[in-house]
């Protein structure tokens, strides 16, 4: 298919997620500064004028793309968190294990990367990849953290550091396969990353009894 070629027929019922998918390719694309709805509305098979229709300006297509590309992920890994009843030292490598498939797998790094590049010209970008995306995903793992305390599992200490440090290295190959393999730096494999880390993390993180 030519790049930029309508990928679908029009179907009324269908267009808002069809808008919402061809503005996700054309950010990663471009970017979002440069991204145009006439493009979007191209690529969607759509016009722009039935565009409108949908979404009036490109911030709310981006709400529209973390809402509904990004969030149904980010509940596939809080379902893991809360619903199953584990020792925190195998639900850990668990959750890892979610997270290194859904940074492979899904959008999450794309968007991820375009609100990085855009969000000093376009605050409201990283307001909302903060308030919808970062903060609930920091939220369930301090909350897990949190829990795992109580229990005697993780030893003292604040528990949305706690979180940050399990987190942390998995932004890190984001932005590394996102942004350094492009040009030629040696690929990083994601899964192998976030297994290796946990369980050096979990050395530090659990308790004496936890580690028994």
């Amino acid at each position: 298919m030519t790049p930029g070629q309508p990928r679908w027929r029009r179907r009324k019922d269908a267009r808002p997620a069809e808008i919402v998918t061809a503005a996700l390719e054309v950010f990663a694309e471009r970017g979002f500064a440069a991204a145009r709805l006439d493009d979007i509305a191209a690529r969607a098979g759509v016009s722009k004028g039935a565009l409108y229709l949908y979404f009036e300006t490109k911030q709310e297509l981006f709400e529209a793309v973390v809402r509904d590309t990004v969030l149904p992920d980010l509940d596939a890994v809080e379902q893991v968190a809360t619903n199953l009843e584990l020792p925190f030292r195998q639900l850990a490598p668990m959750l890892a294990a979610r997270l290194a498939l859904l940074l492979t797998t899904s959008s999450l790094p794309a968007v991820a990367k375009m609100v990085i590049a855009e969000s000093r010209n376009f605050p409201d970008l990283a307001r909302v990849w903060h308030d919808q995306v970062v903060s609930r995903a920091l939220g369930v793992l301090t909350g897990v953290v949190k829990a795992a305390q109580a229990r005697g599992e993780v030893r003292p200490g604040d528990p949305r550091f706690h979180a940050l440090s399990i987190a942390g290295p998995m932004l890190m190959g984001v932005l590394w396969r996102e942004v350094l393999e492009p040009v030629g730096a040696e690929p990083i494999d994601l899964p192998a990353l976030a297994m290796q880390h946990v369980e050096t993390a979990l050395v530090g993180l659990l308790t004496p009894e936890a580690r028994a």
